[in-house]
């Protein structure tokens, strides 16, 4: 049997018929079979979209060189005494559990929220009512804030090839689509990571871990360098190891921390808005025209570097998706977007922000607390703004020109939008900076302009980040990770991810 990598182009409706007869084509061969390893649309010429596709095909007839299967993670199984308690059931801490519980030790994952069943329920209440719970709502709650997102698996993250081969094989058998193992911009939508990260609990479940939901941890009790013991709402856990994987917004649990010694500092971070547009106003303007047969939605992720020294740029676009409130705690206004795998809503939305540094937000060279509670205050500001979820809104046009929008119309949030003059409601430079942003980016997407800017996007990333060790380990602990977004070092399923089987190998290596 021979291999030979193929690189073909199809049209974007494509068929599987008509892949097989172009490589009976190139080939002259007729007994073929073939895998899919890479797929990534290319729009550059409007009259001539088209995927690019690389094949791995094999046949008898072939004289390629034998196969050779990319880098795979070695996970060598042991049977262990030491346990390990895991604080958060996103990517970076399931996927950490995971790998601890595939090399032998016995796990344990406290979430602070409910299964995603009841999860869903919870935020279909905030969605219709604005009824906020804390410990079930976009940002915690089984699977993380990923589990109602778009569901985007790319990263820019380097050197995670084997990681992200394992973890996109584990989605997959959890009942991801398998699309996700080649598309070059791959995505699960939130539809499907409901049912996924239910899956994976189920098998962690069957494999002896254990999963504690409406687990709140709220203290740690230190001595000698090394966590003792947690402390939970439903009472005291013991482990000879601790991983933290909480996320960006568990505010609560970095000033815990804090206090208990674990060092953190600040960092870059990001904030604006959201800007929603019509589907179809994004897809003329990318494919030059309103719909694109085998293509579902059209994308954009643009940024330019502003004369106010900060960089702009769009985050997080979810194609046919919804903006949503996306807020940790009641009595906080904060917004994000959420899509399903067929991305067929009628808008568009993505956060459009400023990168910033906490000091200059605060003033002065800023504490991690300091950020945190300037952070509070910011949220506080757009919830007060209509002592509600209903958010403010300004359209992109007059957001450049400081004047309000005079009509709102209604989009995707369901919460409701109400006129107000939103670029006096974040700092000065940041606002500068998403105007000059706004201006570049109506030049290079026709109608842009016309998009909705709504409410507050605060949480791109965290702004601060704990010391640690590469491994994860924090500095001046002997047993206490942390790992994913809410340590500051990623962003992102994939990353996040990444981050924590990263962690859990180290762990096993020893």
């Amino acid at each position: 049997m021979g291999y030979i990598n193929l690189q073909i182009k199809l049209p974007t409706d494509y068929s599987n018929d008509e892949i097989r007869q172009l490589i009976q084509k190139q080939l002259g061969v007729k007994d073929v079979a073939f895998e899919i390893e890479k797929k990534s649309l290319d729009a550059r010429k409007k009259d001539n979209i088209h995927w690019l596709v690389s094949l791995i095909v094999s046949s008898g007839q072939l004289k390629g060189e034998a196969y050779i299967p990319p880098e795979t993670l070695y996970i060598q199984y042991k049977k262990r005494k030491e346990r390990v308690i895991v604080v958060g059931s996103g990517p970076a801490g399931f996927f950490a559990a995971h790998v601890l519980q595939m090399a032998g030790y016995q796990v344990t994952i406290i979430e602070r929220g409910s299964e995603v069943t009841q999860r869903t329920e919870a935020i279909q209440k905030l969605e219709s009512k604005g009824e906020f719970t804390a410990q079930n709502n976009y940002a915690f709650g089984e699977g993380g804030a990923g589990t109602f997102s778009d569901g985007k698996l790319t990263s820019r993250s380097k050197h995670i090839s084997a990681e992200r081969r394992f973890i996109l094989s584990e989605y997959v058998k959890a009942g991801a689509p398998e699309e996700i193992l080649y598309m070059a911009h791959p995505h699960v939508g939130t539809d499907n990571l409901k049912v996924v990260v239910e899956n994976l609990r189920k098998q962690f479940q069957e494999n002896g871990g254990v999963f504690l939901f409406d687990t709140q941890l709220e203290d740690i009790e230190v001595k000698r360098n090394k966590v003792q013991k947690i402390v939970c709402n439903t009472g005291e856990m013991e482990a000879e190891h601790i991983i933290f994987a909480t996320g960006h917004s568990a505010y609560d649990t970095y000033r815990m921390l804090i206090k208990r010694g674990v060092p953190f500092g600040t960092k870059n971070f990001a904030i604006g808005h959201r800007i929603e547009h019509p589907q179809k106003l994004i897809n003329k303007a990318q494919w030059g025209k309103e719909y694109l047969p085998g293509v579902k939605a059209a994308e954009y992720r643009l940024s330019t570097k502003t004369k106010t020294g900060l960089p702009v740029y769009t985050f997080c676009m979810c194609p046919g998706g919804h903006v949503v409130p996306a807020a940790a705690f009641d009595q906080k206004s904060v917004v994000n977007g959420m899509s399903y795998f067929m991305r067929n809503g009628k808008f568009s939305n993505a956060g459009c922000v400023a990168g910033v540094h906490p000091d200059m937000l605060v003033g002065h060279a800023a504490t991690a607390l300091e950020i945190l509670d300037w952070m509070d205050v910011l949220e506080e500001s757009f919830y007060t703004f209509s002592n509600s979820f209903v958010i403010p809104a300004n359209r992109a046009t007059d957001y450049m020109k400081k004047k309000e929008t005079k009509e709102i119309v209604k989009g995707s949030y369901a919460l409701g939008l109400q006129q107000a003059s939103l670029f006096n409601m974040i700092p000065e430079q940041v606002r500068n900076a998403i105007i000059e942003g706004l201006t570049d980016f109506s030049r290079r997407i026709k109608g842009f302009e016309q998009g909705m800017l709504m409410g507050l996007e605060s949480k791109t990333s965290s702004p601060i980040q704990v010391a640690r060790e590469r491994n994860g380990k924090c500095l001046g602990f002997d047993n206490l990770y942390f790992v994913g977004e809410g340590s500051g070092y990623t962003g992102g399923i994939i990353s996040s991810a990444a981050d924590g089987v990263k962690c859990a190998m180290a762990m096993s290596s020893i």
